[in-house]
C-alpha cells in the first residue's frame, strides 16, 4: 500500500456519500442472551481469518464499484474505491485467550453504499446483524466470524488496530486484558454488547497507554508516524 505521507502519494478523493446514513441503531433479530467463555489460544483463528479475508475480498470485488488488484496486494490506481481488511479482537493476538469469535474490520470508501459491500457479503453467505450510524456488522450464520464495516478514516478503525497492536507487543497489558475477561467469565449477558461495555474502562486505559507510546515514538523520530493502518484507525 503506498505511504499516505509520501509527497508522491495521490490526494485523497473527496467523499460524497451515495445517500444519507442511518440515524439510529438497528439490531436485526433483537438482543441475544449469551454466556461468554474463553478458549485457550488457537492457531486455527489466524487461518479462519485468512479464509474469510479472501471470501470478503472476493465478494466485494464482484461489485463494479470495488477495486483491488488481481495480484492480491489490495492496491489500486487511486481512481477506484477499495477496501482494507484486518484481523482484530482477541483472536488476532497470539497467546491471548479469547471467546471463539474471529473479528474482522473492513474499511470501505462509503458506508452508505451498501450495495457495494453489505449486500455482496450477504450474497456470499453472511448475515446482517447491526446497522447504525457509521457502522455495519455482518456475521456467519454460526456466529463465529463477525465482520465490522466502517468508512475509511473512521476513528473506530484506528482504535481497533491500536488496541490489537498494543496487546501483541506489551506483555503486561495483554495479561491485564486477559485477567479482566476471565473475571467476566460465565456470566449470563443479555447481549454481547453488554459484555463489551463491561470491559470498557480497562480497554480505554490500555489504548491511552498505546497512544502515549505512539506519541513518544513519533517525538523521538522527529515527525508524526503514519497511523497503523491506511484505513484510518484498533
Amino acid at each position: 500500500m503506498p505511504d499516505p505521507t509520501s509527497p508522491d502519494a495521490p490526494s485523497p478523493r473527496p467523499r460524497t456519500p451515495r445517500r444519507p446514513d442511518v440515524t439510529a441503531l438497528e439490531l436485526i433479530g433483537g438482543p441475544e442472551r449469551v454466556t461468554v467463555t474463553l478458549h485457550e489460544p488457537d492457531e486455527a483463528w489466524a487461518a479462519t481469518y485468512l479464509e474469510h479475508r479472501a471470501r470478503i475480498l472476493d465478494a466485494i470485488r464482484a461489485s463494479p464499484a470495488a477495486g483491488s488488484d488481481d495480484d492480491g496486494d489490495d492496491e489500486n490506481d487511486g481512481t477506484t474505491p477499495s477496501v482494507d481488511v484486518e484481523h482484530i479482537g482477541s483472536t488476532s493476538v497470539p497467546g491471548l485467550a479469547a471467546k471463539p469469535i474471529v473479528d474482522v474490520v473492513v474499511a470501505v470508501d462509503d458506508i452508505t453504499a451498501e450495495e457495494d459491500h453489505v449486500e455482496r457479503l450477504i450474497a456470499a453467505g453472511y448475515e446482517l446483524r447491526v446497522r447504525e450510524p457509521g457502522h455495519r456488522l455482518v456475521r456467519t450464520p454460526e456466529r463465529d466470524v463477525h465482520v465490522h464495516l466502517y468508512e475509511r478514516g473512521h476513528p473506530a478503525v484506528d482504535d481497533y488496530l491500536l488496541l490489537r497492536d498494543r496487546l501483541r507487543s506489551d506483555d503486561a497489558d495483554r495479561a491485564l486484558y486477559e485477567s479482566t475477561k476471565r473475571e467476566l467469565l460465565d456470566r449470563d449477558w443479555s447481549d454481547m454488547n453488554d459484555y463489551a461495555d463491561a470491559k470498557t474502562a480497562v480497554v480505554e486505559a490500555i489504548k491511552a497507554r498505546a497512544r502515549e507510546a505512539r506519541e513518544a515514538r513519533e517525538a523521538r523520530a522527529g515527525s508524526p508516524a503514519p497511523a497503523p493502518h491506511p484505513g484510518g484507525a484498533e
